[in-house]
């Protein structure tokens, strides 16, 4: 029985594939970055032909690089960025338009114009969701309202929607398989996370055919085969999940109140809820964690637009940095700011703030500032955005006691230890950092029996280091209430 797992992680920044064998071990890795677009202050959109076509090649390249044939693959998962949206034609297969990123705030106008209509508190009741340009919904009725023809198209059943992990599917099946998984669904704004179905009322309300729109599955689902000629062998396709859950599954985050927070890109912060959809009273979201067999656990989460991507722009931006591992040597020879602060809302603010017409700001400057001060900064206000997720968390009633981490930013030991001074909790970072890839092989890997149970896959998770606050209670309230003051100006901005 073939007992190798490819995992699809198709990123905001870039595509990667890796390989895993059936005890979790890395084989082998291929990552591509690709383009961003910034056409418009507040849009991001990316070229879906270049996310086709990097991710075949890093498929193509594990497999080459690994020496494993494809028919030796048991299956294929896919884990994608969420809430990017996708609208294409099912003749052509060519998109309508570039994929609207998830950071993208172009529907900022709409979103408010619903929420005098007095729409929020339906959709929110309904799809755990706020009322923001981040999800994909008010994406959909912008490019059916926007690009010439769409509406029509759409009407006429031309056109399919789908977020990125839906698209790849329909492109590695060659147009069988028009699937999501109930991860990805719940993401769009569109989709009734208590019925399971996609709403018929907001989808009304709205203007969105449903005839567009996926069919949803569980994340662990046969979801259809790619076709043989694009890696030599028909390879089921098994696994699909929304990146954060899939870290949340990889993470082995199945006991409620577990929590993990992952560091690329964005940051999210996600608790395990069971079986209960939680309603937060502080602008945290409910989502749906996994389904697996047909039942719903459920997952409280907090939204953060930039982590990762706030050094990306100290390298690619503003040229401060000629790669992000610079940073941890630059922090640990310089870790005190000095009154420094970077607020990175350069696509707006996220939970708990959900203001999208924030920007970005260095806060703090005097005359002898300098590089070593703003990097420091920028890693210091991921954190401060983690503990503002920490403190709706506990307004809300809920105390995790432990984060487990993940994601590209976490390999920096000085911003983990950062973070535990900041959050003033304790953090544990596991062997596998790839938890986004692992956990979507995890869920490809149960449904073709290469695991048999969520319990047999916690036995495979472990730490790598464990981080404990090393400053004190006093210190970090400081910092962080210089922070909180931070953002209050560039909020009035």
């Amino acid at each position: 029985m073939p007992s190798y797992i490819l995992s699809i992680d198709q990123g905001t920044t870039s595509s990667r594939a890796i390989l895993f064998n059936d005890s979790s071990e890395i084989l082998g890795m291929a990552q591509v970055e690709f383009t961003q677009y910034f056409p418009q202050d507040g849009w991001v959109e990316h070229d879906v032909e270049e996310i086709w076509s990097t991710t075949v090649d890093v498929v193509k390249e594990v497999i080459a690089s690994t020496g494993i044939q494809a028919t030796e693959i048991a299956a294929i998962g896919i884990t994608n960025q969420r809430e990017t949206t996708v609208l294409w034609n099912k003749t052509t297969g060519k998109a309508i338009y570039k994929a609207i990123v998830w950071q993208d705030r172009r529907t900022a106008d709409y979103c408010d114009m619903l929420k005098l209509q007095g729409l929020e508190s339906m959709i929110t009741e309904k799809t755990g969701l706020l009322l923001d340009p981040y999800f994909s919904g008010t994406k959909v009725r912008w490019l059916l309202d926007n690009v010439e023809g769409a509406r029509e198209q759409a009407l006429s059943g031309e056109l399919l929607f789908g977020t990125i992990d839906t698209f790849l599917l329909w492109r590695l099946t060659r147009g069988k398989s028009h699937k999501t998984d109930a991860t990805n669904a719940s993401r769009t704004l569109l989709f009734n996370i208590h019925d399971q179905v996609w709403d018929k009322e907001i989808l009304q309300k709205l203007d969105i055919p449903e005839c567009i729109l996926p069919q949803v599955q569980d994340c662990s689902s046969d979801f259809g085969f790619t076709h043989e000629s694009l890696f030599g062998a028909a390879i089921p396709i098994t696994g699909i999940a929304g990146d954060q859950q899939a870290a949340l599954v990889g993470q082995c985050c199945f006991t409620e109140g577990m929590i993990k927070s992952t560091y690329g890109t964005g940051c999210f912060l996600m608790m395990n809820t069971g079986a209960t959809a939680v309603t937060s009273n502080h602008k945290l979201l409910t989502t749906v964690g996994y389904r697996i067999d047909g039942k719903v656990t459920f997952a409280l989460e907090g939204s953060i637009f930039m982590a990762g991507a706030a050094v990306q722009w100290l390298r690619d931006g503003i040229k401060l940095i000629s790669n992000a591992a610079e940073t941890e040597n630059i922090a640990a020879a310089n870790p005190d700011a000095h009154g420094v602060y970077l607020v990175p809302a350069f696509t707006g603010l996220g939970a708990p703030y959900w203001d999208a017409n924030a920007r970005g700001a260095i806060l703090g400057l005097t005359r002898n500032s300098g590089v070593e001060d703003i990097v420091t900064a920028t890693l210091q206000s991921v954190c401060f955005q983690t503990r503002d997720l920490l403190v709706a968390m506990a307004n809300d009633g809920i105390a995790p006691g432990l984060i487990r981490v993940d994601g590209g930013m976490v390999v920096n030991d000085w911003l983990m230890q950062c973070l535990s001074d900041i959050s003033q909790m304790e953090v544990d970072r596991p062997q596998v950092t790839e938890t986004t890839a692992l956990g979507v092989a995890y869920l490809a890997g149960l449904q073709v029996g290469l695991f048999k149970s969520l319990d047999e896959l916690s036995r495979q998770w472990q730490r790598e280091r464990h981080f404990e606050p090393q400053m004190d209670e006093e210190t970090s309230s400081k910092l962080y209430s210089g922070w909180l003051d931070a953002v209050r100006r560039v909020r009035s901005f």
